[in-house]
């Protein structure tokens, strides 16, 4: 067999004529592209090049980042390229249900509402549709699903998520046909004075589609899983948010500099992001909480001094009223800025203002992957939630160690087979779930985007405006797992998966208990588990057991289906039990 490979081999290879004029072909990256900040100007292309070692520690110095900050944003000047084919958008064909926006693990495809005018200014290539289902009172835009193709990295997400692929809403083609349209993405989904407020809601996938991601372009690979869940927490609290991140996959393409995919929005608001340890993240996203909080705190006294002394007293009482308020903090803390600038300049009005970034309410999230959360976090992430306060933890389990070459985690089910365990694993997964659960006041969820993009909003919904610990367990398909369907399959991948009973969907949420209602929630449909062999052998990571040990493989073939039917008869109970 190796002999009759290497004779393939030798007779499949062509030869490629390279064009003379390959020879002094210019460097596009010295074509410095539009809008770039000093900051980036100076130390981000020239590490772009790989000209890095050789900046002096003074241009750090003078942009102020000798302490590790970094300018957000700056995966908008990567433009990579890297697709030999990207998805066209057909506006006749289109249903304008956005799940191709929401499942894209980069955000190089996203809705666009123009008006009347706005559109009439636009070029000929932006192309257009009449908007459908924004409501009776929305006004009369017209709609387009825009491409950003230098950004695409041509996994086709998109069109596994797409309802009407079938009918030719999505359709790959060369990159170079679609090249033109980057200008229109840089102008019009790029351009904040182009986002619709007035249309954005968090109480569907398609409203939710129009609010701008905060995350962008990452360095994820290919149809990353991960990358979707981060993306979409940040449209929902990105101008407010705290990111903790875990080391591991999500941290790598979250922080990978120069190329840092949280961004900022047009008034200077965006995520503050940092990395940390495995062991540790929890605890430090646990820090954040309180070091704002403890700013907060001093403010409060501040601002009673202020009401005392009859200093901007209606904006006082309107932060105090509503600060903590989702869709209203922003407001008033803009407000009550306003009026101290304006008002008589005490020493606490001076503290309020130097402090102003701490006013509006903030969401704090600790993000990572299963072998944090499972593993060697777990001990931090126990410790946080049994404190009781509003830290919020997502967990992205690929139910293996990813980011370090596919080792088992005690996410890792049953019979999978893994780096330095390829006969497959023993030891059912852990339920980390149901471990938090047992607390009583804990706010955990389970969700898989690719079944349920609604009941995916929901729970990350829910659990940012639940004002305490909240857990939320996302499935994420990956490279490690080996699917034979590929990348390009990861949301249906997350399908598969809920209609066989392997992964099951669940929300519990304490508040409902105070409502003389069960707390848990199953969101799972009964599975077919019939299904579930030929569910796992759709993943190498299963499949390579029965080639390599097959005297162990229909054993722990069997365990694993009896575990993953075990679980959701727990769940299902759990339901049951009013």
């Amino acid at each position: 067999m190796n002999n009759q490979a290497v004779d393939l081999g030798v007779h499949a290879a062509v030869k490629v004529e390279i064009p003379p004029s390959w020879a002094n072909a210019p460097d596009a990256s010295e074509a410095e592209p539009a809008g770039v900040t000093p900051f980036v100007r100076d130390i981000v292309l020239p590490m772009m090049r790989q000209e890095g070692d050789k900046l002096p520690v003074s241009v750090f110095k003078k942009h102020g980042v000798l302490g590790g900050s970094w300018e957000n944003g700056t995966s908008a000047y990567s433009r990579r390229g890297i697709a030999d084919r990207v998805p066209h958008w057909n506006g006749s064909a289109c249903i304008q249900c956005n799940r191709c926006a929401m499942a894209c693990p980069h955000a190089a495809i996203r809705p666009v509402l123009l008006t009347g005018e706005e559109q009439a200014r636009a070029p000929a290539s932006f192309e257009m549709a009449p908007a459908k289902g924004l409501g009776k009172t929305a006004p009369a835009y017209s709609f387009r699903m825009q491409l950003s193709p230098y950004d695409c990295l041509g996994c086709g997400v998109c069109l596994t998520a797409c309802p009407a692929a079938g009918q030719g809403a999505l359709v790959m083609r060369p990159l170079e046909e679609e090249a033109c349209q980057q200008e229109n993405f840089d102008r019009f989904a790029m351009n904040d004075s182009y986002l619709k407020k007035d249309v954005v809601n968090s109480g569907s996938v398609k409203h939710l589609q129009f609010a701008k991601p905060y995350f962008q372009f990452s360095a994820g690979c290919a149809g990353c899983a991960e990358t979707t869940y981060i993306k979409l927490v940040s449209q929902l609290v990105g101008d407010h948010m705290y990111s903790c991140n875990s080391a591991g996959c999500s941290s790598a393409v979250s922080g990978g500099a120069p190329i840092l995919p949280y961004c900022r929005d047009s008034r200077g608001f965006g995520p503050a992001w940092e990395h940390s340890l495995f062991e540790d993240n929890a605890e430090f996203a646990y820090g954040y909480f309180h070091a704002q909080d403890a700013i907060r705190r001093e403010l409060f006294v501040r601002l009673e001094h202020l009401k005392t002394a009859g200093i901007a007293g209606d904006a006082v009482d309107m932060y105090l009223e509503g600060w903590n308020d989702h869709d209203r903090s922003r407001a008033v803390s803009d407000g009550l800025i306003a009026a101290l600038e304006t008002s008589k300049q005490t020493e606490d009005v001076t503290y309020i203002l130097n402090n102003r970034e701490y006013l509006s309410r903030k969401s704090v999230w600790a993000i990572g992957g299963d072998g944090w959360a499972y593993d060697i976090g777990f001990g931090g992430i126990d410790h946080v939630i049994a404190q009781n306060q509003d830290v919020n933890l997502l967990v992205l389990d690929t139910e293996v160690y990813s980011n370090t070459g596919g080792q088992t985690s005690k996410a890792t089910p049953s019979a999978a087979a893994a780096k330095f365990n390829a006969g497959g694993k023993e030891i059912k997964k852990k339920d980390l779930g149901a471990i938090a659960m047992t607390y009583g006041y804990v706010y955990v969820a389970q969700v898989a985007m690719g079944y349920d993009q609604a009941q995916t909003l929901k729970a990350i919904r829910e659990a940012e405006a639940y004002p305490g610990p909240s857990l939320v367990i996302a499935y994420c398909p990956c490279l490690e797992h080996v699917i034979k369907a590929g990348m390009s399959c990861t949301q249906d991948e997350m399908k598969k998966a809920v209609e066989c009973g392997y992964w099951h969907l669940y929300r519990y949420d304490p508040r409902r208990a105070a409502e003389g209602k069960n707390p848990f929630q199953l969101d799972s449909p009964e599975p077919d588990t019939g299904k579930l062999m030929e569910y796992l052998m759709g993943e190498n990571r299963y499949a390579s057991l029965k080639n390599n040990f097959p005297h162990r493989a229909d054993r722990l073939y069997a365990k694993a289906v009896q575990d993953a039917k075990e679980r959701y008869a727990r769940y299902q109970k759990l339901a049951e039990n009013s």
